[in-house]
């Protein structure tokens, strides 16, 4: 159903998020949706989320200053200044675009735009991506219209602002999306065991430094099979080269694919962090993990992102001081002791999956500064019983007692 049926016109909508993948790839996917919809789409970042891989072309990206505000109270007063002259600058903004609704996805960047939103009384909805709510949706929670959740746990969210949570999910990319029908790839006691090793974005050395060694203790029969691909930091890739040769384990490993969806679709187990988009991205096609939080994350949230797929029995979670080759060893080998195990565990990754996230934030967003949809269901239904009485009354008097009339 498109724009045009939805609420009648399109309209105009401001995206704002911090200039990292977590932020901006359901950003860029509720974007590809509001376009589709034939809604007019623009973005609100900092100078990396202008320029970050994968931003739809037609997605018009405007920078605006926005401070930070670390531990250090000096830099406070610096910071606030920064996000006001955002602010100032995202009003001005305003007067010439008229968003309907302006849609925040966390990190500092989003906070100049939707402070002038509320000062504009614009509608506001945060999405928050992880289990945790986080610092600029956490400061804005009591001020926003909505709050789109991905988890139907999330700490740090207060209980008063129960009324208006949404959970809707955390969009991943189309291509991504796109493989959530497939099959999970053929896992038998013969055939190869394909490994899938990320740290996120930016690598994770501590993936180099005990995976290479964990995956060579795996049983004989288990390790002739392994056929692994990692992506590593490019410091590190001379040494992870070298502990696979020595280990004699047929390795791929580069510090960026641009096809990694199509090396997720054919890998039989993941090993990686626990970031927002890495949890949408496995549970959205099906594929068991062992997950590593990154210890210094925010309020912890990457163990907190793991709650809901280790519970389901898709994944397990190793706390980053106990991740050590002899623990991975263990985990994987109890995870793929036999076929039927490592296909539960994908299933089990699978059923936590929220495919319709996109579509979901979408109509979220179109019932902000329009009519809202439980509007039109109210509407179409009071027409409904309206056009049901005109025809009971226009029924011949005889005709049988409790005798229904169709409408």
């Amino acid at each position: 159903m498109n724009s045009e049926t939805r609420s009648g016109a399109s309209r105009h909508f401001v995206l704002a998020a911090g200039g990292t993948g977590g932020h901006l790839i359901p950003a860029f996917a509720l974007a590809h949706e509001l376009n589709a919809r034939g809604h007019h789409v623009a973005l609100i970042t900092d100078e990396r989320g202008a320029n970050i891989p994968g931003k739809p072309d037609f997605l018009t990206a405007h920078v605006l200053p926005a401070g930070r505000f670390g531990k250090n109270p000096l830099k406070w007063f610096g910071g606030a200044r920064a996000v006001w002259a955002g602010r100032e600058m995202a009003l001005r903004l305003f007067d010439s675009f008229e968003p309907s609704a302006v849609i925040g996805f966390g990190g500092y960047p989003a906070l100049p735009a939707l402070l002038a939103a509320i000062s504009a009384k614009v509608p506001c909805i945060v999405h928050e991506q992880n289990a945790v709510l986080g610092r600029v949706n956490r400061l804005l929670a009591g001020r926003v219209d909505a709050i789109a959740t991905s988890y139907s746990e999330v700490d740090r969210l207060k209980p008063k602002y129960s009324d208006k949570v949404h959970l809707v999910g955390n969009p991943v990319r189309e291509e991504v999306l796109g493989l959530r029908d497939q099959e999970f790839p053929a896992f038998t006691q013969e055939g190869l065991f394909r490994v899938l090793i990320t740290g996120g974005s930016q690598g994770a050395s501590i993936l180099s430094q005990v995976v290479p060694d964990g995956l060579a203790m795996l049983p004989p029969p288990l390790r002739s099979r392994l056929q692994v691909t990692q992506q590593c930091r490019a410091e590190d890739l001379d040494m992870v080269r070298e502990g696979y040769l020595k280990h004699d384990i047929p390795a791929e490993l580069g510090t960026y694919f641009e096809d990694m969806h199509e090396r997720l679709a054919g890998a039989h187990l993941f090993v990686g962090r626990a970031g927002a988009s890495t949890i949408a991205e496995l549970t959205a096609v099906g594929r068991p993990a062992i997950l590593i939080p990154l210890p210094i994350a925010t309020d912890d949230h990457q163990a907190a992102n793991t709650r809901e797929i280790v519970k389901a029995g898709g994944a397990r979670m190793i706390r980053q001081d106990k991740f050590a080759p002899k623990e991975l060893a263990k985990q994987i080998q109890a995870m793929a002791q036999n076929p039927a195990s490592l296909g539960n565990a994908a299933h089990g990754a699978w059923n936590c999956g929220r495919p319709n996230a996109a579509k979901d934030l979408a109509d979220l967003v179109e019932g902000m500064g329009g009519i809202d949809m439980m509007d039109v269901i109210r509407i179409a239904e009071t027409a409904h019983a309206m056009e049901k009485a005109a025809s009971t009354k226009a029924q011949p008097a005889n005709r049988k007692p409790g005798e229904d009339i169709a409408a």
